[in-house]
């Protein structure tokens, strides 16, 4: 394996990890600025805001479900039942995402949304696809194993 793009993986995870965490806890302090210069913001704060933060919440979640996985990568054996489960979270949080954005529709429609919508959907169908993948490579791992 690439030991730069190795780190570099790594690395572009923890940086997302953390400034997501900093972005998150940012957004009521930012839509309430912002509020100063859209109507919109200010109109409807409060549940712009609590979406926002469930967001970005749920991607932090994701984020974290890449990092478990990326350690297994890392040891050397990708096709274990935690990887599975990861994926089948990020694929839940992946649809909270969508539901949250077809919220905020609600409050401020705008094309950005819709795509973010169509974005995290195919997201969540994707990684529940891929579980079911990694899910069967798993037993024919495990089948493979105990053939002598």
């Amino acid at each position: 394996m690439n030991n730069r793009l190795v780190r570099f993986t790594k690395g572009l995870l923890d940086l997302m990890f953390y400034l997501g965490i900093l972005v998150t806890l940012a957004v009521p302090a930012v839509f309430k600025w912002v509020g100063n210069y859209l109507e919109d913001f200010k109109t409807y704060y409060l549940p712009q805001t609590v979406l926002y933060m469930l967001s970005g919440v749920a991607s932090l979640l994701i984020i974290l479900e890449l990092r478990r996985m990326f350690a297994t990568v890392l040891k050397d054996d990708a096709f274990v039942m935690e990887n599975v489960e990861s994926l089948k979270r990020m694929a839940r949080c992946s649809f909270a995402i969508a539901a949250f954005s077809i919220l905020r529709l609600l409050y401020a429609p705008t094309p950005a949304t819709v795509v973010v919508v169509l974005v995290f959907f195919i997201a969540g169908l994707f990684s529940l696809v891929l579980s079911q993948v990694f899910e069967k490579a798993i037993r024919y791992k495990e089948e493979n194993d105990l053939t002598i």
